[in-house]
């Protein structure tokens, strides 16, 4: 699972998913992508689950590339605390995602996307969008 190695701070405040994509929210390095359309955190295993899915469908035929990673400890009391003593111990990471931000590019032979980003739409708890990049200077 998908986790970092080293933090600033042990706990986070939660924040907010106010707002679109101010970066990463263009095709950098493949010719297609899998846009987010609505906020969410996605967690680590969420993440992984898709790779796995993508890489099955692309079977050494292109090169998948990763654009987020869960950085956001999310805490958690044990069931049955009661209120109160403080913060609760980070159970899990998650990645926030905002609008048009591109979660995972590829680059492939073959011009049918839809077909290897299907099962890693299923895999992820947002809406999707298969976009594909703009040729510069045409």
């Amino acid at each position: 699972m998908l986790q970092p190695t080293k933090l600033k701070y042990r706990k986070y405040h939660r924040g907010r998913m106010k707002g679109k994509a101010q970066s990463g929210n263009q095709i950098s390095f493949g010719t297609y992508g899998l846009k987010a359309i609505e906020p969410a955190w996605i967690k680590g295993n969420q993440i992984e689950a898709a790779r796995v899915a993508i890489t099955r469908e692309l079977q050494q035929n292109g090169k998948l590339w990763i654009r987020i990673f869960p950085d956001k400890p999310v805490t958690s009391h044990p069931a049955e605390t009661r209120m109160g003593k403080g913060k609760g111990e980070p159970e899990y990471y998650v990645a926030v995602v905002k609008p048009g931000r591109i979660l995972f590019e590829i680059e492939m032979d073959s011009d049918n996307p839809e077909e290897i980003f299907t099962q890693a739409q299923s895999k992820l708890p947002i809406k999707t969008k298969i976009v594909k990049r703009r040729s510069i200077g045409v």
